[in-house]
């Protein structure tokens, strides 16, 4: 089992129950544990088209025994089925969830980087995460 890093993000509809249902969607992924939540932030929207509504933001600390890239896929059909269309880089969502750290692994592929690759210039997904990065 390795240990992972999740960040959550929400700007559409009722964010903190979006959130919340992508939590307990997580929690029903195989060979997956869920360690710590931290608490939500609200942000206000960074890149893409102006006049965003805020995000809700968190993280999550996980165990999992699942391969980054198949965690990867879970993690979007997660977004898919909690209503997540991509319609724009950066746009407005339902929900968003990044790996952001898998264990001590650099993985830089077309489809996922990690460490997630903007997460040190985003205060959004750091300030959740050193809430529970011990």
């Amino acid at each position: 089992m390795t240990t992972c890093y999740i960040s959550l993000g929400s700007n559409l509809g009722n964010k903190r129950k979006n959130i919340e249902s992508a939590i307990k969607e997580l929690k029903k992924i195989k060979s997956t544990k869920l360690l710590k939540t931290s608490s939500l932030i609200k942000t206000k929207a960074q890149g893409g088209p102006k006049g965003q509504p805020d995000f809700f933001n968190g993280a999550l600390k996980i165990k999992t025994g699942l391969l980054p890239g198949a965690l990867l896929k879970k993690l979007k059909t997660v977004e898919k089925n909690l209503g997540r269309v991509k319609t724009m880089r950066n746009g407005p969502r339902i929900i968003d969830l990044d790996i952001l750290l898998y264990g001590d692994k650099i993985i830089k592929t077309k489809k996922l980087n990690i460490p997630h690759p903007r997460m040190f210039k985003r205060d959004f997904v750091t300030r959740p995460l050193r809430e529970i990065i011990c």
